[in-house]
């Protein structure tokens, strides 16, 4: 059987300039001891079970209008198989216009925001100036779920358009859908934006009650750590619903009473305290798939060609015809497939590891796979080739993985090894490090004369910003200028939302620009907003230690992922979760210099990484100092048992679960790193959440809705 080998452009390292790093080859598993896991896939369940409650309480068959925006989430939970199962005859898509549809029953399947409100109320009024006419139209029963609930908001608008009292509106409550095993999103897209420039908290509510649902099921999180003023309103007020719950059941809920055993604290973090991480460019396999084909609810287009190779497309016969002319060749299938360790065990290998040895792995499991398909001529016995036979079906599945990552990862190479993307990550790397900042800023105008990506030059002018202290003021007045020249004046509304943000802004500040800033109104009513001023980020490079170097074949960091700079959110995890080592300002390896005791074997030249016993959660002792220098306040709570006594400290031997919840948003670069110390740490696993996953181009998209998407730094 011929086995697909991948090509040297994919098992080559990308030309840019910054050494690259990546996860152990051979990452030996820590000693662990049996503990309590949180079943994540109960969440999946409780999504599905509640979904299929909405619907049964519509008897008959039902037509299902659904919100675009809720396909993929809903596609995490359930299939479409088991809508029909429970009455669903056919499916539409939420948008303007009349609805075609033949059943009694319409069931409208929504996200609680004022558009959909007037779509809905306007198809409904077509359809009841239809029946007055006198077009014979069967009468119609209306539905409107509401996911995750119903607000008073929605009821006005639906009041204000006349059509409240003919829709019997209910909610769809879904929360935390699992992505992995380790892995928990909202699917709450743009709520950065929402918060802090629309002033709509809304999604904080949510995650409060999504937060408040996994203490329902496993106990009260013995303590809460967070920094930022998001996460403090967050953490302020799942302590409130917990004390005066909505649902008065949940009020005695024993689990409401007591600590859990699993989780042994919750650490927030607010993505408004670090923004640069977001505006880097990922170097993970999974983090350069999301950045240059885009990974949405977990599932990317792929070839169909693919999964079956078997069937290639007819080769062309001799032509009859006498014209030149040719008939071009129709684009390929595509066909949506989601990424999950689950199914897939060499996505599990590759994910989190810097592309530049994501070839070297390839090439390493295409040679395994061909041993193995080369045993069967060593089969001589009848048992002999039943047992290979037996292998078969999963060795061809290997097969498919390796052909799918491996076309895969030749599309990223080719965009790794392409100027504009070796210019902008040289542009980054120097920004951190503050080398000739106005000569980065210089280079960004020449990206903007290439014509450069938008989504590409704003992130880079973004980042020259948040860490220089802003761009000097008449340099950043005709980067403006050029860039409405250049791309759009429908760019402007872009523009000065990033400014509101305090994402882009003239240093120094004017003082009319730091006066509306700082103004009350300015952002609505909403008491969270981002701070007036980028904080000082030299001195936070230093305190935090957020460059560091790192093998590229053993990582000693978590640097790794963006290939010589830890994430500043992932460092701030590290001091509540890792704090002794952080103190003690060690890396995990003695690289010949420290003399801390490796778990490496005797003789060995490459430095080996070392496994941190944890320790239990103290907050933020130690680090109040370093703390100063990031914005917004610093929480630390501890909840104690409904009878006020509070858990003792772990037992040394047991494993417990440290749930990090990112509100805003969180990258796979930031989930790979959180991965990698889970790895290396002895006891204490990482549970990771988020309203939902994020990159770059997604946070300057949502910025501004109306204009196209695109890939944050695609060039073709």
């Amino acid at each position: 059987m011929a086995l697909p080998v991948p090509r040297p452009s994919a098992s080559s390292h990308p030309s840019h300039p910054a050494p690259a790093s990546s996860t152990s080859e051979d990452t030996s598993k820590l000693d662990e001891v049996e503990g309590p896991r949180a079943d994540v896939g109960m969440l999946r369940e409780i999504g599905k079970r509640g979904l299929i409650d909405s619907l049964n309480a519509v008897n008959g068959a039902k037509t299902l209008v659904l919100d675009p925006s809720l396909a993929g989430p809903l596609g995490l939970v359930t299939e479409v198989a088991l809508l029909k199962q429970h009455g669903v005859d056919k499916m539409f898509w939420l948008e303007s216009g009349p609805l075609n549809a033949q059943t009694t029953n319409i069931v409208y399947l929504c996200r609680p925001q004022v558009k959909w409100m007037k779509v809905i109320a306007g198809s409904i009024a077509v359809v009841d100036q239809i029946k007055q006419l006198g077009a014979g139209s069967s009468p119609h029963t209306y539905n409107l779920i509401l996911v995750p609930r119903r607000t008073t908001l929605c009821d006005r608008v639906l009041e204000e358009e006349g059509v409240f009292g003919e829709i019997t509106i209910s909610n769809y409550k879904l929360e935390f859908i699992p992505l992995e095993d380790d892995l928990l999103s909202l699917e709450w897209e743009s709520t950065y934006k929402e918060i802090f420039l629309d002033g709509d908290e809304t999604a904080v509510y949510y995650a409060a009650q999504a937060l408040l649902t996994i203490q329902q099921a496993y106990g009260l999180f013995p303590r809460i750590v967070g920094k930022g003023d998001g996460a403090k309103k967050l953490a302020d007020l799942l302590i409130h619903l917990r004390a005066h719950p909505t649902d008065p059941a949940q009020a005695q809920h024993p689990n409401l009473q007591t600590q859990s055993e699993i989780f042994d604290s919750l650490i927030i973090i607010d993505r408004s305290v670090d923004m640069v991480t977001p505006l880097l460019t990922q170097l993970t396999y999974q983090g350069l798939l999301d950045e240059v084909l885009g990974v949405k609810n977990s599932h990317i287009e792929v070839d169909a060609a693919i999964f079956n190779p078997t069937n290639p497309p007819p080769a062309a016969g001799p032509s009859t015809s006498t014209s030149l002319a040719t008939t071009p060749a129709a684009p390929p299938k595509k066909k949506k497939h989601r990424l999950t360790a689950e199914t897939d065990g060499l996505f599990a290998q590759i994910r989190d590891t810097n592309f530049a040895v994501v070839g070297t792995k390839l090439n390493r499991e295409a040679r395994r796979l061909d041993t193995e398909y080369k045993g069967r001529h060593q089969a001589q016995t009848v048992a002999q080739l039943r047992d290979f036979v037996g292998k078969l079906g999963g060795l061809q599945n290997e097969q498919t993985n390796l052909r799918l990552h491996t076309d895969l990862s030749e599309k990223i190479a080719a965009f790794t090894q392409t100027d504009m993307f070796n210019k902008s990550l040289e542009i980054q790397q120097n920004l951190l490090a503050s080398y000739e900042p106005n000569a980065q800023v210089a280079a960004i105008e020449d990206l903007i004369a290439q014509e450069a990506p938008v989504q590409l030059v704003l992130r880079l002018l973004c980042l020259a910003s948040l860490t220089n202290g802003g761009i000097k003021a008449k340099t950043l007045e005709t980067i403006k200028r050029e860039i409405l020249q250049t791309y759009g004046y429908n760019y402007l509304p872009l523009l000065l939302a990033l400014t509101s943000l305090s994402l882009l802004l003239p240093n120094p500040l004017p003082k009319s620009l730091a006066n509306q800033t700082n103004a009350p109104g300015s952002r609505l009513s909403s008491s969270l907003k981002p701070p007036a001023l980028p904080s000082p980020f030299g001195p936070i490079r230093k305190a935090f230690r957020i460059l560091s170097d790192t093998p590229e074949a053993t990582p000693t960091d978590v640097s790794y992922v963006y290939s010589g700079y830890a994430p500043l959110s992932i460092r701030l995890v590290q001091a509540v979760a890792m704090k002794g080592l952080v103190l003690a300002n060690l890396p995990l390896s003695d690289g010949g210099k420290t003399g801390v005791a490796l778990e490496g074997a005797r003789g060995s030249r490459e430095p080996k990484v070392e496994s941190v016993a944890s320790q239990p959660i103290s907050g933020w002792k130690g680090f109040e100092d370093m703390l100063r220098l990031l914005p917004g306040a610093a929480i630390d709570e501890v909840q104690a048992n409904g009878d006020g006594q509070q858990r003792g400290n772990i037992a040394t031997n047991s494993t417990t679960t440290t749930l990090v919840f990112f509100l805003g948003g969180c990258t796979y670069t930031e989930v790979s790193a959180l991965r990698w110390m889970a790895q290396h740490s002895k006891g204490r696993r990482f549970l990771i959440a988020g309203t939902s996953i994020v990159s770059g181009s997604l946070l300057i998209e949502a910025m501004n809705p109306t204009l196209p998407t695109a890939s944050t730094l695609n060039t073709a």
